[in-house]
C-alpha cells in the first residue's frame, strides 16, 4: 500500500492516536504496542499521562515494514 491508501484506510481515526488505537490498527495486543512505542520503533510524544502517536508516523512505520 502507498501512503494515500494507508491514509484513506485510517481516515476515521484522529490525527493523534493513543496506544490502544495503535494496537487496534496494527491488530496486536496492548503490551506489544507499548513495547513498540516505548522503544521508539514508533515515534510518540507524551501528553499528560498518555503516549500519543501521530497518524503520519504510524503510516511511515507501516510503509517501512
Amino acid at each position: 500500500m502507498n501512503k494515500k491508501e494507508y491514509a484513506k484506510t485510517l481516515r476515521d481515526y484522529p490525527t493523534a492516536l493513543n496506544v490502544k488505537e495503535v494496537a487496534e490498527i496494527l491488530r496486536i495486543c496492548m503490551k506489544t504496542a507499548y513495547k513498540l512505542v516505548n522503544s521508539g520503533t514508533i515515534p510518540s510524544i507524551k501528553v499528560g499521562r498518555e503516549k500519543r502517536v501521530a497518524k503520519s508516523d504510524l503510516i511511515n512505520f507501516l510503509r517501512a515494514r
